[in-house]
């Protein structure tokens, strides 16, 4: 039987003129998890599907090793080759990228060595969206704010965003591009599903009033609302949860508790009992929010990419919206520094 696939929606990143698609392809797994030839399958499959938005990180794959950084812009470039600009291109500059001093950080030297390095390893002249990876403050906004603005003169970055900010830093940013009439950060990359809704209490307001574009990562919870973990079942090999690196403790930290594993098990039964599959109610929940330009989506195989992308294909209904909202209500409070 022929799969039928819904059109994949676009829309504005922000104010800006830029349209982007609502899912956004994650890159994070080519090189490590997946191969070069599993990688290209994942991106044909998105493309396939309409999906015309692509981020990655000169830091990737995860998890991060000196000895593979680049690979997954590298695996991108290859596979971009003949159709770049069919394709809504975003990286990210700020961490390590070597031994030194200057190979990190926001400042002008290491982002305008980033961005030309990331160039080279994608093949092209210019990336649509660059990024802050995270805030930087031994750096003035200013400093890193002004090099974009260099960088968007001289044609190799189109718009300018960060991610991991919070909103007192992207207000800071806002307020600098202002007085100094410099590029503006246009979205914010934060993690957001429904286990994890921090934004909401100031990021989201602040981007909707601002016109910021959103683009959540982690809008599956790291796997975890796919609904395949049972409480008190270690983390199986392959997972994102048993990443090597700070990768897997740092997923274990945010999502790996038994209490959010119950909850997420009561809550793919509560779903399935309407045929629905947690996965597509919990991404499809996540795009209907308000301010949420695009989710992120990623994968290790193809199949994955492809089922993910059904979300598109259901419709939630009032009793399906009250669930997921409940989710986050139930879950138990946990200090700050407990997040990683």
């Amino acid at each position: 039987m022929k799969t039928v696939t819904a059109a994949m929606p676009v829309t504005r990143l922000g104010r800006t003129g830029l349209r982007v698609s609502r899912v956004c392809l994650g890159t994070m797994t080519f090189g490590a998890q997946a191969d070069e030839r599993a990688s290209h399958a994942i991106l044909d499959v998105a493309s396939e599907h309409g999906v015309d938005f692509i981020d990655t990180a000169d830091m990737y794959p995860i998890p991060s090793k000196s000895e593979t950084y680049g690979r997954t812009e590298e695996f991108v470039g290859r596979w971009l080759r003949g159709k770049r600009d069919r394709f809504v291109l975003a990286t990210k500059g700020y961490n390590p990228m070597g031994p030194g001093p200057n190979d990190r950080g926001n400042s002008r030297v290491h982002l305008m060595r980033a961005l030309d390095a990331s160039l080279k390893r994608l093949q092209t002249d210019y990336v649509d969206l660059y990024q802050i990876h995270r805030w930087d403050e031994t750096v003035p906004i200013e400093e890193t704010l002004s090099t974009f603005d260099d960088m968007r003169r001289a044609g190799k970055i189109r718009y300018a965003g960060a991610s991991n900010l919070a909103a007192w830093q992207l207000m800071q940013s806002l307020r600098t591009s202002d007085a100094h009439d410099l590029v503006r950060f246009d979205s914010v990359q934060p993690r957001y599903n429904l286990l994890y809704r921090e934004i909401e209490r100031e990021m989201v307001p602040a981007c909707i009033a601002n016109g910021v574009g959103i683009i959540v990562y982690n809008p599956l919870a790291a796997g975890m609302l796919t609904g395949k973990y049972r409480p008190g079942e270690q983390p199986r090999e392959g997972t994102r949860f048993t990443l090597g690196g700070n990768s897997g403790p740092l997923y274990g930290r945010r999502y790996w508790r038994d209490e959010t594993i119950a909850l997420v098990e009561r809550l793919a039964a509560d779903v399935a009992s309407r045929g629905k599959s947690l996965t597509h109610v919990a991404l499809r929940w996540v795009l209907e929010q308000p301010g949420i330009s695009s989710a992120i989506v990623g994968a290790s195989k193809p199949e994955q990419l492809a089922d993910s992308l059904r979300a598109l294909t259901i419709e939630l209904d009032d009793t399906d919206r009250a669930a997921c909202d409940g989710a986050w209500y139930a879950l138990p409070r946990r200090r700050p520094e407990d997040d990683g």
